[in-house]
């Protein structure tokens, strides 16, 4: 059995991102005053809810039909208890996620793996970056017409450029809290609307999504779907640094020997178990309406979405089902989904570029101007998506590089939480052994996709 650790073994590790000024704050004790502490779920569902629903999961329900539904419900509920148990460690803790992978055995030039890895990963990052913002841009080209997508996505770029730059939290839930609930309930309606239509749902679809078929001529797709769907990797990360920036950890405390501090941390992960559970709704509601109408109405069609025309293509599943004055309703969904994606996306990946220079030494991380370094990120990072999608102008294509690779890394992120949880977490505030085998069972399945798509790509 793993040594438990000191619960106060690294206070003079203090980290003031985590824990800095304020006291720490009493749990809410009731399910309605919870509610008034959740935040990070609607940021980060700004992110999950995006790319990989409107350029992905529907694609692959162009391309496959409704055979892979099974597979588009597994890619949504299989991540959230990697998501839950990663900010379960990094609230109790104190740590941020980059030092707590940096944690793990097995040292290049004083870093630890994981987080090379994580480096590495920056690159088909910002590819698939490149293909959300020149997806926003086209969806803002179809609103406006008569524009072509490369100058719209410039627009875009320049805009996320100027909410980002203020580095303001609460401004950031807000915005993204309005875009959230259109595109959610745009593509609900259209859903609903699309079963009073030709392309209505039949039973012998829904039997037919449940036969649990693998059709190898779609498996490139599906894995990037996968990857990109629900919470990835990248999500899973960001999560962590929106519950620093909501409070969580500051109001747990440093860790301690005392009851209270036990006590306080329970009740802060209830809160934190409700915050990741809105996640997986919010999700769930705005990923299959993408897949059904891909499925029942560009699959019978013929459509198969792909390069510049993408979003016109896509915006079939809507003018198809309720008329062309839908096209307009697309157009706004499409923009609220993948500029709220671009929004959280970006915004995130400015929260963990600081910790990269702490933990390769650059930086002191008691002295490290996060704000100044977090700008800057959030005004170079969009411009250079926007460079890439010029060369490109494919989005899917560059969404697909970026997925296929956060498919590769899942099961190095599960297996580190595995490994966190056993032997640098509190025992007292652990996981029960039921969700610890949850957990070890989500790491299998994604090494054994890994290992798949390795063989697939590679071999095959």
């Amino acid at each position: 059995m793993a040594n438990t650790p000191d619960p106060l073994l690294r206070q003079n590790e203090h980290d003031p991102y985590t824990h800095g000024d304020g006291t720490v704050l009493a749990p809410p004790t009731s399910i309605f005053k919870r509610l008034r502490f959740l935040g990070p779920s609607v940021i980060v569902s700004g992110s999950i809810v995006g790319s990989g629903e409107i350029l992905l999961t529907a694609g692959l329900g162009a391309n496959a039909g409704f055979l892979l539904f099974w597979w588009v419900l597994v890619s949504c509920w299989s991540k959230s208890i990697v998501q839950h148990e990663v900010a379960r460690y990094c609230i109790t803790t104190g740590d941020t996620y980059m030092r707590a992978i940096n944690r793990v055995p097995g040292k290049v030039r004083g870093v630890a793996w994981p987080v090379w890895v994580a480096l590495f990963a920056f690159i088909p990052g910002i590819a698939g970056l490149g293909g959300i913002v020149g997806g926003t841009g086209q969806g803002l080209s179809l609103l406006i017409g008569g524009i072509d997508s490369k100058i719209t996505a410039g627009i875009v770029a320049v805009a996320a450029i100027g909410i980002l730059a203020t580095g303001s939290y609460r401004y950031l839930e807000r915005t993204l809290l309005v875009f959230v609930m259109c595109f959610t309930f745009t593509t609900l309606t259209c859903a609903i609307l699309m079963h009073d239509t030709q392309f209505a749902m039949t039973g012998e679809d829904f039997a037919r999504g449940f036969t649990f078929d693998f059709p190898l001529e779609y498996a490139a797709l599906a894995v990037a779907m996968y990857g990109f769907t629900g919470v990835n990797g990248g999500e899973i990360a960001a999560y962590t640094y929106w519950c620093v920036e909501k409070g969580y950890p500051r109001f747990v405390g440093k860790r301690d020997t005392d009851s209270a501090w036990v006590e306080r941390s329970r009740g802060w992960l209830k809160v934190l178990r409700l915050d990741v559970w809105l996640t997986l709704v919010l999700l769930t509601l705005a990923t299959v309406p993408f897949y059904i109408l891909g499925a029942g109405v560009l699959h019978p069609i013929g459509a198969r979405p792909e390069g510049q025309e993408t979003i016109e293509l896509l915006a079939s599943m809507f003018t198809e089902t309720i008329g062309p004055w839908s096209l307009w309703l697309f157009g706004i969904g499409a923009f609220c989904i993948l500029f709220s994606t671009t929004l959280s996306g970006v915004g995130a990946g400015g929260r963990v570029f600081p910790d990269y220079l702490i933990e390769f030494g650059l930086q002191n991380r008691n002295k490290i101007k996060r704000q100044l370094w977090t700008r800057g990120y959030v005004v170079v990072v969009p411009l250079l998506a926007y460079v890439l999608y010029c060369f490109s102008l494919r989005p899917i294509q560059l969404v697909m590089i970026s997925a296929f690779f956060a498919a590769l890394t899942l099961p190095i992120q599960s297996g580190v939480t595995l490994w966190l949880q056993r032997n640098q977490m509190d025992r007292r505030v652990r996981p029960h052994p039921i969700t610890y085998a949850a957990l070890a069972a989500t790491f299998v399945f994604q090494l054994c996709m890994a290992i798949f798509v390795i063989w697939y790509t590679v071999i095959a």
